[in-house]
């Protein structure tokens, strides 16, 4: 005789969630400012990319005609070098930014999307051999120079390395500051690219609004020639300069006149030559 049980109806199974599409953790997040922030994630284990390069990423947002969730995705710069083991990105918070405006909130343990397929134009790889590389930056512009301050190459290219970025307010440079007195530190770099490697950099923080050592926009200050006096060195010259740039619009198209007329042609991933421009930007 077999024992009897009680025959009870199968459980109704609760539908399963989809998984984010290219879904990276988030492993660190720090604030700035009420406008400025970076965070880290991790890194897919198939990815590749160059320093300086810039990818999509974000979040999912609900599509008010179809009533269903779809990616919400922008282009940020990498801000960590290829070598590293996890991805950090700069953003800024804009309160009204369909993205930036959640992606401000995002805390440790929590996902964001990212297409792994980097692209851009602030390459070692778009620029002629030369003696200094200048790096141009306003504001989060400032990521892609975060990567290629961390990148061996860099140093072995370039007898000199020249960072500039303006800011409206000082707490603005300070994601810049820090990250090169880290470099001072950074042990294993100084094992990598060699001893004392940071001497080589001249960082150049100016603000616009807010009073700070050095005032005014880096395009003023180079033709009135301050910022080559503080500098100690020559203006920009096609036979030893490069250049890369990564700002505001307005900023950019000025820097690419100014550098038109130094006599510096624009170059690319397929014609290399002595400045590049990064045509990338977030809401």
């Amino acid at each position: 005789m077999t024992e009897m049980t009680a025959v009870t109806e199968a459980p109704v199974k609760e539908a399963k969630k989809p998984a984010m599409p290219d879904a990276q953790t988030v492993t660190e997040v720090k604030h700035y400012t009420d406008r400025l922030f970076s965070f880290r994630c991790t890194r897919p284990a198939s990815m590749r990319f160059r320093s300086g390069e810039f990818v999509m990423i974000g979040l999912m947002a609900m599509n008010e005609k179809t009533g269903k969730e779809k990616p919400l995705l922008r282009a940020y710069s990498i801000a960590s070098p290829s070598w590293d083991e996890e991805l950090e990105f700069y953003s800024i918070k804009v309160q009204d930014g369909p993205l930036t405006s959640r992606l401000q909130h995002i805390k440790v343990g929590d996902e964001i999307i990212l297409r792994p397929k980097p692209v851009g134009t602030l390459v070692h790889d778009a620029l002629l051999p030369g003696k200094r590389i200048w790096f141009f930056a306003t504001g989060t512009g400032f990521a892609p120079f975060a990567s290629l301050l961390r990148e061996p190459q860099t140093y072995e290219d370039y007898d000199e390395v020249i960072i500039t970025h303006t800011c409206r307010e000082v707490g603005e440079l300070t994601y810049g500051h820090d990250l090169i007195e880290d470099l001072k530190t950074d042990e294993l770099l100084n094992e990598v690219i060699g001893e004392g490697f940071w001497k080589k950099i001249k960082y150049y923080p100016t603000t616009t609004r807010e009073e700070s050592p050095k005032m005014g926009r880096i395009t003023d200050l180079m033709r009135s020639g301050e910022a080559f006096k503080d500098l100690g060195g020559a203006p920009l010259n096609a036979e030893t300069d490069r250049a890369m740039i990564c700002g505001n619009l307005a900023f950019n198209l000025e820097l690419k006149e100014m550098f038109e007329e130094y006599g510096l042609e624009e170059g690319a991933n397929s014609d290399p030559k002595h400045y590049v421009v990064e045509k990338a930007f977030l809401d």
